[in-house]
């Protein structure tokens, strides 16, 4: 069978298409301004093309068989996949701003704290920052339209395209304030749940104590209560809760070095444990120019701010 996409097979392919959508010849029809009777031939001539039956066909209802449901996912994803690359073509033809979903801890504490010198190093490239934190996945990306992404996460993914810019350290801090109401805090042995501060979220997927659990067995301390103590769906409000003296947070670098170098925080006891997850920046299809300059930028900035973190870290041993 030739496997070529004639204009004849692409027009098949289109009237599939619309007619899945709309489970009806008549709504088609009327989408793609033709007759009813030109629909159900050109569909007809795909299954005859194809081999197989498309569609249930009843007196009630159109509906796709096990083999049609299949192509249309692929033409759906693939129409999908066009449009987003049609609409790239144009944005940056005509400077649009990009689309970036961001999780929204890091996007307030990281990134827009550095977006003024993006702005000024490229006066050219619209941005548009929007603070996200759901799981994504190529359909995802291309239904919604979102043409890059910022997770923190495992980098567990398979459809999409993905760079890892940024890895993260985890340790305990709290205020110099609480430091001081408890002075009987003096090595990690001496934690108790009840003063831990919870990111519940710290990724999609991630188990509510995840990054508790883990500094904690790296510091090798067994805390049988963990679960207790006050819980957050985002770090930033952990990290602010740590500041007002609250209790404990475990820290991610990225997201307090300003508090632990302004001193609202400290680091309690110099025991740094790397994080399962890192910062990604994500895209459905191939890197456009923008994507290429964004992940430029992110990688070079991501190497200024280990430099400070170290020095940081380090100054404080």
């Amino acid at each position: 069978m030739n496997s070529y996409l004639s204009s004849s097979l692409l027009s098949w392919l289109r009237c599939f298409e619309t007619t899945a959508r709309h489970a009806s010849f008549t709504k088609a029809a009327w989408e793609l301004n033709i007759t009813q009777g030109a629909v159900s031939q050109q569909v007809k001539r795909l299954e005859d093309w194809a081999g197989l039956p498309l569609f249930n066909r009843t007196p009630r209802a159109l509906t796709l068989t096990a083999k049609g449901a299949k192509l249309y996912a692929v033409v759906t994803e693939s129409l999908q996949e066009i449009k987003m690359a049609l609409s790239q073509l144009r944005s940056e033809k005509v400077s649009d701003p990009l689309h970036l979903s961001c999780s929204s801890s890091f996007a307030m504490l990281w990134l827009m704290p550095r977006l003024g010198d993006f702005f000024r190093d490229h006066s050219g490239l619209g941005l548009r920052v929007f603070a996200e934190y759901h799981a994504l996945d190529h359909a995802l990306m291309v239904h919604q339209g979102i043409e890059g992404a910022i997770r923190f996460d495992l980098g567990s993914y398979t459809n999409v395209n993905c760079t890892k810019f940024l890895d993260e350290l985890l340790f305990p801090v709290a205020s110099p304030a609480f430091v001081e109401a408890h002075p009987e805090i003096k090595t990690p042995q001496d934690l108790t749940g009840s003063f831990l501060l919870h990111d519940v979220t710290p990724w999609d997927g991630a188990d509510e104590f995840e990054e508790w659990d883990s500094w904690l067995r790296a510091a090798g301390v067994r805390l049988p209560d963990v679960h207790k103590g006050q819980r957050f769906n985002l770090s930033q409000l952990a990290i602010s809760a740590a500041v007002a003296g609250q209790g404990i947070a475990i820290g991610r670098s990225a997201l307090m070095i300003e508090d632990i170098i302004a001193g609202r925080l400290i680091d309690l006891f110099g025991i740094l444990v790397p994080s399962k997850a890192a910062y990604y920046f994500i895209s459905a299809s191939e890197f456009s120019t923008k994507n290429e300059v964004i992940v430029d930028w992110l990688t070079k900035e991501a190497k200024h701010f280990e430099e400070k973190r170290n020095l940081a870290l380090m100054a404080r041993r």
